[in-house]
C-alpha cells in the first residue's frame, strides 16, 4: 500500500500541472485532427512559371540529344560496309550492288558512278554525297573532265543558237503499265527523264504495280502527273509476287519489303518470338505502332503459313 501511494499520491500543484500538461496535449491533438495541412505547399503544374522551367529543361534535353548524335565525317564510298551502308540509310540490294562491284577490283571515283552502280535515289545521294572523299588525283580528273565537257557544251549551243530539233513522236508500245517503257511514260505531259526513269525503278522495286495508287509514292511525282499516267497506262496484268512466310522469313529477307523498314521489321519478329506462330497474316494488326494503312501493301509480298 504504501508502495502504491508513494507513485499515485500527489499534492495539489503536481496534480495541476499534470492536468495542464493534459489540457495542452489534447489541444494539440485537436489542432493536429480538424486542421487539413494537405493543401499547403501545393504547386500548381500548369502555372507560367512551371510550364517555363518544364519548356526550359525540354530544349535542354533536345541539345544534349542533338550533342549526342554521331557526328558524320568525310568518307570514300568504295570503302562502305554493311554497317555502315545502313547507317548511311542505303537499302540491303543497294549496299549488295556496290560490294559486288568493287569485288571486280574497280573503283567509284564520282557520285555520279556511285548512283549509277548502287541506283541510290536522288534524295539520298544529295543527303551523303557531299561527305564523299576521293582521292587528290581523282579530284583533279574529274574537274578537268567536267571543264571539258562545259567547253564542248558551250561550242555546241554556240552552233545550234536557240534553234530546236523536231524529234518524231514515240508511238506507245504497252497502255499496261507493268509493261510501258521509259519512252512511253516520257509521252506523258509532265514526265521527263528522270521522272520516267523513276517509275521504272519504283516498279522495279515493287516487283510491278498492284495497285494504282502506288504509282503516286514515286518520289517527285506530282499527283496531276500521276493522274495523267493513270490515264493512259492500267494495270493490266498484275505481276505475280513471290510471297515470303511471314513465320520462316529472315530478318534480312524482311528487310526487303519495300514499305518494312528497320524499327517495323523488329516489331513483327518481337511479335513473332511472343506468338510463336502466326496463324494468319492479319494478326499484324495486333502489332502495337503497326502502319494500317499500309498493310494491303505489306501483304502483296507476305503470308502466314
Amino acid at each position: 500500500m504504501k508502495l502504491l501511494k508513494s507513485h499515485f499520491w500527489y499534492n495539489k500543484s503536481q496534480r495541476n500541472g499534470i492536468f495542464l500538461l493534459v489540457i495542452i496535449i489534447l489541444i494539440f491533438q485537436a489542432i493536429i485532427f480538424f486542421t487539413d495541412f494537405s493543401s499547403e505547399g501545393k504547386i500548381d503544374m500548369n502555372s507560367p512559371e512551371v510550364v517555363a522551367f518544364r519548356n526550359q529543361i525540354d530544349s535542354l534535353k533536345r541539345i544534349e540529344l542533338e550533342h549526342r548524335k554521331p557526328k558524320r565525317y568525310p568518307f570514300n564510298p568504295n570503302y562502305i560496309t554493311d554497317y555502315k551502308g545502313e547507317q548511311l540509310g542505303m537499302s540491303l540490294k543497294e549496299i549488295d550492288r556496290l560490294l559486288t562491284f568493287r569485288k571486280t577490283n574497280k573503283f567509284i571515283n564520282s557520285k555520279e558512278e556511285f548512283q549509277k552502280v548502287t541506283k541510290v535515289s536522288d534524295t539520298l545521294l544529295n543527303k551523303i554525297a557531299p561527305y564523299f572523299k576521293f582521292p587528290d588525283w581523282v579530284v583533279e580528273r574529274n574537274r578537268n573532265q567536267q571543264s571539258s565537257i562545259n567547253t564542248i557544251t558551250s561550242k555546241t549551243k554556240k552552233y545550234r543558237g536557240n534553234s530546236y530539233h523536231n524529234t518524231p513522236k514515240h508511238i506507245i508500245t504497252s497502255t499496261d503499265i507493268n509493261k510501258a517503257s521509259q519512252e512511253d511514260f516520257k509521252t506523258i505531259y509532265g514526265v521527263g527523264e528522270k521522272l520516267s526513269e523513276r517509275i521504272i525503278k519504283y516498279r522495279s522495286k515493287l516487283q510491278g504495280f498492284s495497285l494504282n495508287s502506288q504509282l503516286f509514292e514515286v518520289w517527285g511525282l506530282k499527283k496531276d502527273v500521276a493522274e495523267k499516267v493513270l490515264k493512259t497506262f492500267k494495270i493490266v496484268e498484275k505481276p505475280i509476287i513471290k510471297k515470303e512466310n511471314v513465320n520462316t522469313v529472315t530478318f534480312r529477307q524482311l528487310l526487303k519489303n519495300p514499305y518494312i523498314d528497320y524499327e517495323l521489321c523488329k516489331k513483327i519478329f518481337d511479335y513473332r518470338d511472343q506468338v510463336a506462330e502466326l496463324q494468319d497474316i492479319k494478326e499484324l494488326i495486333n502489332i502495337e505502332g503497326f502502319p494500317v494503312d499500309k498493310y494491303d501493301r505489306i501483304v502483296l509480298y507476305l503470308v502466314a503459313e
